[in-house]
């Protein structure tokens, strides 16, 4: 049996800002640091096989961070990458309202209506993020792994292991940085275990 454990990367600058940064990047905050180490404490007696990540930088760091110092190979592929979100790229939701309302509307209100003139719809997404997974799946028979992702990617994927369609890519739970989204592959079938599990962040924990 394999299970799979995917997870967002921590909490970034421009997290903070409200600003997009699909393929573009920011550094990881304090707390975005500090919940990754208390991500690899959870997952200390978890002997995990790999570890694999988007070859972002807060992506990057983040896998680093949780592997801390056991001896886990780390395999950077782009197809983790968050969505390419073109024009909006490193402006904030307030300036992309302005420039581009109406997308900006399709994106978080009707996204199976998204499509921008420049960069990937969530169609896109989903499919370069399960051609991963596949390849993941085919490469381990099983086993434990580490996948460190981006949140459109993670709500476009378990929207498609729910058989849901593209309208409901925003549906709860709300996906953190650090939480983590477990699957488990046997016999071919995948089974969505876990979806958004926070319950090492504090600041969620105490809400």
């Amino acid at each position: 049996m394999l299970t799979l454990y995917v997870t967002r990367h921590g909490e970034t600058e421009w997290n903070i800002e409200k600003r997009m940064q699909g393929w573009n990047d920011s550094p990881l905050t304090e707390k975005g640091r500090k919940d990754a180490i208390r991500l690899g404490k959870r997952m200390e007696d978890i002997e995990l096989t790999a570890i694999y990540t988007s070859t972002s930088g807060r992506a990057l760091e983040t896998a680093r961070l949780v592997r801390g110092e056991r001896l886990i190979p780390i395999y950077e592929d782009e197809r983790w990458r968050e969505i390419h979100l073109g024009d909006w790229e490193g402006k904030t939701h307030e300036e992309i309202g302005k420039f581009d309302a109406i997308g900006f509307h399709y994106f978080w209100n009707e996204p199976h209506l998204y499509k921008p003139t420049r960069g990937e719809t969530f169609s896109d997404v989903q499919q370069r993020a399960f051609a991963a997974l596949e390849s993941i799946i085919e490469r381990h028979a099983s086993g434990d792994i580490l996948i460190v992702t981006h949140a459109v990617v993670l709500k476009a994927l378990t929207t498609l292991l729910k058989n849901a369609p593209l309208e409901r890519l925003w549906d709860p739970p709300y996906i953190y940085g650090t939480s983590v989204t477990t699957i488990q592959v046997e016999n071919g079938a995948m089974t969505l275990l876990s979806e958004g599990d926070a319950s090492h962040i504090e600041e969620v924990r105490h809400v």
